[in-house]
């Protein structure tokens, strides 16, 4: 089974949401599945569930409410974004299988670095010692889905102070560069991958810088 890689570089959030809408919207049981991996600059998007008060104090960055689950995360340069972009009909997974098979190729990335890492089944994401590293947020529709996950290399994590990040009061965000020296934002985005690969079984990648 074959899967499009895209490598996006730095991408405005909105086109980039609206081009996953198209694409979900389009394709069928014949379109291949696509992972796009990009970055980018500094915006806080609210889930479809979203509640103003976990919004604290925004200040300049901007604010988007989109249609994934969960509530309010930041994003910004230095951390990693994935859009996942499958048939869960034609993978024969549900979403809970995969947002675990998402967990566990972040905690695999980690445990390169020798940072021990854990999920949480009551709140998505991957975990360092309570702190959080990494976000999942997921949207199905016709048993495709978009969005995905968004794991923090290394960022200015101050703006997570001005939200309660994913919906949690006092929840403490941290990221690779935080716990290791040396971190290469483009190393992990291939670990990444080589992980996902594994976890979600595909046996051929195809790399791309177009969208």
């Amino acid at each position: 089974m074959k899967l499009l890689v895209r490598h996006l570089g730095l991408q405005e959030y909105e086109p980039t949401w609206q081009a996953m809408q198209q694409f979900t919207d389009a394709r069928d049981k014949n379109t291949e599945d696509e992972i796009w991996l990009l970055q980018h600059p500094r915006i806080f998007t609210l889930g479809k569930a979203g509640k103003q008060e976990h919004l604290l104090n925004t200040g300049d960055i901007p604010v988007v409410k989109v249609d994934r689950g969960g509530q309010v995360t930041y994003h910004a340069p230095g951390q990693l974004i994935a859009y996942i972009m499958l048939d869960l009909n034609r993978l024969n997974m549900g979403v809970r299988e995969l947002v675990t098979r998402l967990e566990n190729a972040i905690i695999n990335v980690l445990s390169e670095y020798g940072i021990s890492a854990e999920s949480r089944r009551d709140a998505p994401g991957v975990y360092v010692e309570g702190r959080k590293i990494a976000a999942l947020g997921l949207r199905v529709r016709r048993g495709f889905c978009f969005h995905g996950l968004a794991l923090n290399v290394d960022m200015d994590l101050e703006p997570f102070a001005r939200i309660n990040p994913c919906g949690y009061e006092g929840l403490e965000i941290t990221q690779i560069s935080d716990l290791v020296e040396g971190v290469n934002f483009d190393v992990v985005s291939q670990q990444l991958l080589s992980h996902l690969k594994q976890q979600l079984k595909y046996s051929e990648f195809v790399n791309t810088v177009e969208l």
